[in-house]
């Protein structure tokens, strides 16, 4: 259970640079982990394109985003590629990291899969925030908000 003030679980998925990625590579930084249902559907672009949009005040509070779900290493090419994004995605196919994050259940009509929420990791690894069912195009800027305050 993903709880503000517990350890992040580590991860260890492959990125859309083709490496593989863990979360004890971010110590020492801030991580903007969000997960988001599908690679290049209207919701997910919206986020995707605001956190792109909104990258450079983010890093410059000390943190980096990184988005992550099920889709793979194709999709998310293609994804950044169309949107220019400028930041990692990781793929999580069998969404076993997506499930440790709390961010996997029922989505309505939709039915299960990934959850668009946000969990924000301290310098230490610790969950700082956890965001539920977020809006995608508002998001960003209340991350950004949080990452003032934490500072």
């Amino acid at each position: 259970m993903i709880k503000e003030g517990s350890k992040a679980p580590d991860f260890e998925l492959e990125g859309s640079d083709g490496k593989k990625h863990s979360l004890s590579e971010f110590k020492g930084r801030y991580v903007v982990l969000y997960f988001y249902p599908k690679d290049l559907t209207p919701g997910c672009t919206i986020e995707a394109n605001e956190f792109n949009k909104h990258l450079p005040e983010i890093r410059k509070l000390g943190a980096e985003v990184v988005g992550v779900s099920k889709d793979d290493l194709k999709s998310h090419a293609r994804f950044k590629d169309k949107c220019n994004l400028e930041f990692l995605l990781l793929s999580d196919p069998t969404s076993k990291t997506i499930k440790e994050y709390n961010s996997y259940g029922d989505r309505g009509i939709f039915g299960m899969g990934t959850i668009r929420n946000t969990v924000i990791i301290d310098k230490s690894g610790k969950v700082a925030k956890f965001y539920q069912k977020v809006k995608p195009n508002a998001h960003p800027k209340e991350v950004i908000e949080f990452l003032k305050s934490a500072k």
